[in-house]
This record gives C-alpha cells, sequence and structure tokens, in this order.
C-alpha cells in the first residue's frame, strides 16, 4: 500500500501544502462518507412517506453508479490516481467512458449521490450531492489545467467532449 501512495505521488508535505491537490481529495472523501448518513430529515419525520419507486429508482442509480465507476477504474489503469495532479508520463485515456466524458469517475460519483438522494428522501443528501457537484467541478478544473500542459492533444479532446455532465455550465466548460 505504501509503495502505491507514493507512486500516486502523496507526501506529507502534500497534505500540509496541496502540492498535488491533495485538500481536494480530503474534501472529496469527506463529502463521499457523509453520504452513509441516514436520512435528515427522515421523510416519515416530515409526514410523508417516501414512494418506493423513488427508493428504487435511487438503488438502481446507485448500482449504475458503482458499475460506471468500476468500468472508469478499469479503463483508467495505471494512469489513475486519486489526486487532481496527474501522475508523470501517465498516458491520456480518451476511450471506453472517456470517449464522451473527461471526467467519468466524477459524473459516477454525482450519479450515486443522486442516487443515495432519491434512496432516502433526504434533504441532507440533496445538499451534498449539490457540495460534491460544486467540489468535483474544481477539482477537475484543478486536473485539467495540468493536463493541458502534460498532453498536447487534450486541448483538442476537451474542446470535443463534455466535462462531467453536457451542457451543465458548472460541469461542462467546453
Amino acid at each position: 500500500m505504501a509503495a502505491l501512495l507514493h507512486r500516486w505521488g502523496f507526501s506529507l508535505a502534500g497534505w500540509r501544502d496541496n502540492r498535488r491537490g491533495e485538500w481536494w481529495l480530503a474534501a472529496q472523501l469527506l463529502l463521499l462518507a457523509s453520504l452513509l448518513l441516514p436520512a435528515w430529515p427522515a421523510p416519515v419525520a416530515l409526514g410523508l412517506t417516501w414512494p418506493l419507486a423513488l427508493r428504487l429508482a435511487g438503488a438502481a442509480l446507485v448500482l449504475l453508479a458503482l458499475l460506471g465507476a468500476a468500468r472508469s477504474l478499469l479503463r483508467l489503469g495505471a494512469s489513475l490516481t486519486p489526486l487532481p495532479e496527474p501522475m508523470p508520463g501517465a498516458a491520456l485515456v480518451t476511450e471506453g467512458p472517456y470517449a464522451h466524458c473527461r471526467h467519468p469517475l466524477y459524473r459516477q460519483i454525482l450519479l450515486g449521490a443522486a442516487g443515495m438522494a432519491l434512496l432516502l428522501g433526504s434533504l441532507l443528501h440533496l445538499t451534498l450531492l449539490l457540495a460534491l457537484a460544486a467540489l468535483l467541478g474544481g477539482k477537475a478544473r484543478r486536473e485539467e489545467r495540468s493536463l493541458l500542459a502534460l498532453h498536447p492533444g487534450y486541448r483538442a479532446y476537451r474542446a470535443s467532449t463534455a466535462a462531467i455532465v453536457p451542457h451543465l455550465p458548472w460541469l461542462d466548460w467546453r
């Protein structure tokens, strides 16, 4: 595990000064962990019965997000790093899920968060979804500044491929 963390570029100094975007990752992990919190307020506390159809739709979205994330992780292969700073020498991946979206893992995180909000009928989880959208939009922009410097073909890829969610200004800045 230590070798993998080192390969990804983690260091104590980086956690102190955010040199590879460690603070973006810390905030992302905190928000993801918060998705495991119970619904607040619970629909029943508001006198509501949350419809089974919405709960099933939410569960389906969470499952689809997990499958999509696994597919994206596998396609990224050796270029994978949880930090927004790409690893030196990492290949630019533009095939599979990356042919339709520059940040499919971020898209899957948002899909899963939307699923949790629907599954639980929770205003807290809806707020977490919005916070994740803001955070992942910023993290992706940070990542892309480095990708532009690292890969000469990234500018053309960016111009033709949605960032996270097509046509949403904060999540697609083509």
